[in-house]
């Protein structure tokens, strides 16, 4: 009976997660889009987006402190190792 018991509760657990994975999926997604929709109107309207973080992220890349800018750069944006890897060398260019 306990063996039953447990496989019950390892199948709505994997179920539960499954629902909430779907979900978080749903909304990155999402938010994905607006922050898409976002920039081209801040582009259309030829405003610029300044973050006063950004600048500190520059200033290391300037100074050929790349690892510290990445990092700093994750940190700002909460961007995942390579799409921070890609910010930072887009800006040694």
């Amino acid at each position: 009976m306990d063996v039953t018991v447990f496989l019950y509760f390892l199948v709505a657990a994997a179920a539960l997660w499954g629902s909430i994975e779907t979900r978080a999926r749903r909304i990155d997604r999402r938010t994905a889009r607006l922050e898409r929709k976002v920039d081209l109107l801040l582009e259309q309207l030829g405003i610029q987006d300044v973050d006063p973080a950004q600048d500190q992220v520059s200033a290391l890349v300037r100074q050929g402190k790349k690892i510290q800018a990445i990092k700093l750069y994750r940190d700002i944006t909460g961007a995942d190792l390579v799409e921070a890897k890609n910010a930072v060398e887009s800006m040694e260019a």
